[in-house]
């Protein structure tokens, strides 16, 4: 099956029934590939539902925890580059409790897995 496919309906499944949507980007713009999440997030304004909320969080995601909970979302997705082991340009999605099972390790100053299960408790 063709991968964008693939992905595209496992997102129609994973939003369907959705509210409010947020969608982060997550990188760091000095490190190019690793910015891909907020250039994600930069090409979608202004082509999405006004449910969905952008952010561009860059490598800072916990400072837009507050940001996340004010506006009530039902989904919230981040966008980040990461080391899986997979052909560059892989993209795959990843639900709350695998990414709660990885590891901590991360490029971000707060792994990833304890801001998803945060946002998690407070939405």
């Amino acid at each position: 099956m063709d991968e964008g496919k693939e992905l595209e309906g496992a997102l129609r499944e994973w939003l369907a029934g959705a509210g409010t949507v947020v969608v982060a980007g997550i990188g760091n713009p000095i490190r190019r590939d690793d910015h891909a999440g907020v250039r994600v997030v930069e090409g979608l304004r202004g082509a999405v539902s006004p449910r969905v909320h952008l952010i561009e969080c860059e490598t800072v995601p916990e400072s837009f925890v507050d940001e996340i909970v004010d506006v009530s979302p039902t989904h919230v997705l981040l966008i980040d580059a990461a080391l899986l082991g997979l052909p560059p340009g892989t993209v795959d999605l990843y639900d709350v409790e695998e990414v709660a099972a990885a590891p901590g390790i991360a490029t971000h100053a707060l792994p990833l897995r304890v801001l998803c299960e945060y946002v998690t408790l407070l939405t």
